[in-house]
This record gives structure tokens, sequence and C-alpha cells, in this order.
């Protein structure tokens, strides 16, 4: 897709494509997770997704100006999957920890998708209401507003690197993913104690641990430094700053 100018009579038509489907935003995007899970970011292209709604590719243009634009509706369409059913218990460690696992969970569950839209900021409607919902977990456990934001700031970047790190390793075809299993069952379970002492200690435990996520603990562990902060703010005690939130 390039850039089109809508003009600003046109709206979005509810004209059956030739397949007898009814166009809307919601379909496309859609269908272009469904592309993006088969085909990558080459899904992305006006005859594409034409082809797979059975609609003239220049219908598109009706909904989105771009590709890109695309791509932020799908990024939203992410977070809207991962916030869906949500709603807080009232206590802020066990809801951000939930939204956390959500956030993590709804982009694996597109990661080709996952690998295109984690770094995107949307501007959408799913993106406000994440933003507006953390913010006030935040705020109504006693975080002050400097800290609210910092932690913001932290928890998302680190559930969406994560997601990201995570989904990219997910899309890798079988053959490679087991290729990796095997550097850690061969390759340095094979080094020796006497120039890899630490690796040869451990080489069983890395095997057993490293073909899995560890954003669950990281998240635990971001968890117990926000409650100490908070405990320490609440305390009227100046606190160890968290590095990576005072950039």
């Amino acid at each position: 897709m390039t850039d089109r100018q809508i003009p600003g009579a046109a709206r979005p038509r509810r004209r059956p494509t030739k397949q007898g489907t009814v166009l809307s935003e919601a379909l496309i995007v859609e269908t272009a997770l469904r592309l993006i899970r088969q085909h990558g970011s080459a899904a992305l292209t006006v005859r594409r997704l034409g082809a797979a709604l059975g609609a003239d590719p220049s219908a598109l243009y009706r909904y989105f100006r771009n590709t890109d634009d695309l791509l932020l509706a799908v990024a939203d369409e992410l977070i809207g999957q991962a916030f869906a059913g949500w709603s807080p218990v009232g206590e802020w460690r066990a809801d951000l920890r939930e939204l956390g696992l959500r956030i993590h969970s709804a982009y694996l569950e597109h990661p080709q998708a996952a690998m295109l839209a984690a770094y995107r900021v949307t501007g959408r409607p799913h993106e406000a209401f994440a933003i507006e919902s953390i913010l006030g977990v935040l705020r109504r456990g006693g975080f002050p507003d400097p800290e609210a934001v910092r932690m913001y700031h932290t928890f998302v970047d680190t559930g969406l690197a994560y997601a990201a790190l995570d989904a990219a390793s997910a899309a890798l075809p079988p053959q490679a993913r087991e290729a990796e299993r095997q550097v850690w069952e061969r390759t340095y379970a094979a080094l020796p104690a006497t120039t890899h002492p630490h690796i040869a200690a451990t080489s069983r435990l890395l095997q057993a641990e490293m073909g899995r996520s560890a954003y669950a603990r990281t998240l635990d562990l971001f968890l117990d430094a926000a409650a100490a902060r908070l405990d320490a703010l609440t305390a009227g005690r100046p606190s160890a700053p968290l590095a990576s939130m005072d950039r």
C-alpha cells in the first residue's frame, strides 16, 4: 500500500465483495492477521489482501491510508485482544501481573505480527484504553504520578520486549528451533570444566532452562522491585532507583 488521500466525502461502504462479504475495518484487520501468520510482512500488500477478501484492492483505501496505517490497526488489535475481558481486582500487584501475562500471551498468539507491531505506538482506542488502565492501576496503588509514569514505561517496554523476543523464537522453523536446542545439549554440554567451569557445572540446568521464556520470572522481579520502591516512598525513605527507570 502507498499513501492515498481519501476525499472528505468518502466513507467505508457496506457493499458486499465478490464473495458476498461486507468489508469492514475489523474484517480487514482480522484477514491481515491471518495472512501475516502465514506469510509474515509480505502479507501486507493491497493485492494479497484484496485477493483474500475477494475485493477490489482499491476498496481498502477507504479504510486505511497505507500499509503502515493498517499495521498500526493490527498492533492495536493485539492490544485489544490482551485486554479483552480483563477487569481489575483492586490490588495493584495482582492486576499488573495479570496484565503482563495477558499481553505476552496475546502477542505470542500472533508471533509474526508481534515482531512487526510490538514496538509501534498506535494512537488508537485499544492502546489508549491500555495506557489509561495501567496508569490507573499504578495511581490507585499509591504510586505518585512521576513514579507511576516510570513504572508504566518499564512495565510496558519489558513486556513488549519479551513478547517480540519470544515471538521471534516461536516463529522460527521447527528445524531451526531444534538446532538451537542441540547447541545447548551438545555444544555447551561438551565444554570441559578445565576451560569453562561454570558452564560445565550448570550445563544440565541450562539445557532445561533456556528453552522456555524468562518473562514470568522477569515480571515477578519487576513487581518485587516496584513493591520495594512503593514501600520506601510510603515510609518516606529514599530508595535506590531502578536502573532502567532513571535513564
